[in-house]
């Protein structure tokens, strides 16, 4: 394991602070430097840059992300066993942790701090995708966050970068694909988790596009949910509960009726709802 400070190992970390992990929390420790040092990089260069980290419990990212240079360190935790140990970090790094205790659903993560920041995440399981959501989702576009690395479930992580004609490809892949670059970086075993999961992990990078394709966000998440609530139906079937006709949106939008959600790209989805507009 690379030692990248001074501080004690996370094990022992852990241990004198009782943070057995709680399944109702979602938590899964990732305690192998090694790795959150290379979770930390594929953020790019972190020198002198603003990070928000959501859920960094005792603490192994953390330590990562503020070795590699960030000026600023907001960590969100829950968790209030985990506070005493990220202020012993914060006292290794004098000035540049602060600390949240509150629930990440809850704080407005892109507004911390002067800079826009980086997000970074071991995300747990249960909140991934509502906070993923939330952070693709502001008014203005682009977002306050300049790129956002988080690890998923891989099935999760393979419904974000989805294009059309994967298997995978559904609602979530064409939110993401519309507002943000999303690319699988690596794959993480359960070994290197306590507990460890039952299923394999996944990091991904997120970057804003700068311009996404013009359209009303309800639009295009009403029309998804339209098509692929009935994925395995032709477009003429599906987008009728969208309560116009069918045959006229899709000759509107310039895509084939017969055609089935998971063949139609982002722009497809993106036509289809700014003609579903008009129509209303």
């Amino acid at each position: 394991m690379s030692q990248i400070d001074d501080l004690p190992p996370l094990r022992d970390v852990i241990e004198r602070h009782g943070l057995s992990a709680l399944k109702s929390l979602g938590q899964n420790f990732l305690l192998d430097l090694n790795l959150t040092a290379r979770i930390a990089r594929a953020a790019g260069n972190l020198a002198g840059r603003t990070v928000v980290e959501v859920g960094p419990g005792p603490g192994g990212l953390t330590r990562a992300i503020l070795a590699a240079g960030a000026a600023k360190v907001h960590v969100i935790e829950r968790d209030r066993r985990a506070i005493a140990a990220l202020e012993e970090i914060g006292s290794y790094y004098p000035g540049r942790l602060h600390i949240i205790e509150g629930d990440a659903l809850e704080v407005d993560s892109a507004a911390l701090g002067d800079e826009p920041p980086v997000i970074m995440a071991n995300l747990p399981y249960n909140i991934a995708t509502p906070l993923l959501t939330g952070w693709l989702s502001p008014a203005s576009w682009p977002p306050r966050w300049t790129a956002m690395v988080l690890m998923f479930q891989k099935e999760v992580a393979d419904r974000i970068t989805a294009a059309a004609g994967d298997d995978a490809y559904g609602r979530l892949g064409v939110l993401c694909g519309w507002r943000s670059y999303a690319t699988e970086m690596f794959d993480i075993s359960p070994k290197a988790f306590v507990p460890p999961p039952k299923v394999t992990s996944t990091v991904v990078h997120f970057a804003p596009r700068p311009e996404p394709l013009p359209c009303d966000q309800a639009d295009l998440e009403a029309v998804t949910a339209a098509a692929f609530g009935q994925r395995r139906k032709m477009l003429r079937q599906s987008l009728k509960a969208l309560g116009v006709d069918p045959a006229a949106l899709c000759a509107a939008a310039g895509v084939e009726p017969t055609a089935r959600a998971e063949t139609i790209p982002v722009k497809g989805f993106v036509d289809i709802a700014n003609a579903w507009k008009a129509m209303r």
